[in-house]
């Protein structure tokens, strides 16, 4: 099976870096029925700082927007999904490489039974080109 790759919309936030925040922040998600692509959290300058990749975006930013929540976004990112081979990321973020455009950030996961997932960051002036390089005919998420 070849790769999917999607176009989708992000969100950041910052938050304590300190125990249960993230938590409270997928519960909060969870109990609203939001479900995610991805999830990534890590500390940035004395907070941390939580992405969150929804599969529908507006029903996250209502979401958001009841509980007060201050998020950047929504910003692009692609999400790559597919069959497990050796060299799998290497090869899909090369044709980026080939095309010139500079990733800003890339998390990939072995997601067992064979199957492998990307989160792609590019800077959002390099979005449409960088659509084109890897194959995503539509753009606009």
């Amino acid at each position: 099976m070849a790769e999917s790759i999607r176009l989708a919309q992000y969100f950041k936030m910052a938050v304590p870096n300190k125990p249960g925040e993230a938590v409270a922040r997928l519960d909060t998600v969870k109990g609203a029925g939001v479900n995610l692509l991805a999830f990534s959290g890590f500390p940035r300058g004395g907070k941390a700082q939580l992405d969150f990749v929804p599969e529908d975006p507006a029903r996250f930013q209502a979401v958001a927007k009841y509980h007060k929540w201050k998020l950047q976004g929504p910003k692009a990112c692609f999400v790559v999904q597919g069959d497990d081979r050796v060299g799998a990321v290497a090869d899909m973020l090369e044709r980026l490489v080939d095309a010139k455009i500079n990733v800003t950030a890339a998390d990939a996961v072995n997601a067992g039974k064979g199957r492998f997932a990307v989160l792609i960051f590019v800077k959002p002036g390099s979005v449409k080109k960088a659509a084109a390089a890897l194959g995503v005919s539509e753009p606009h998420s």
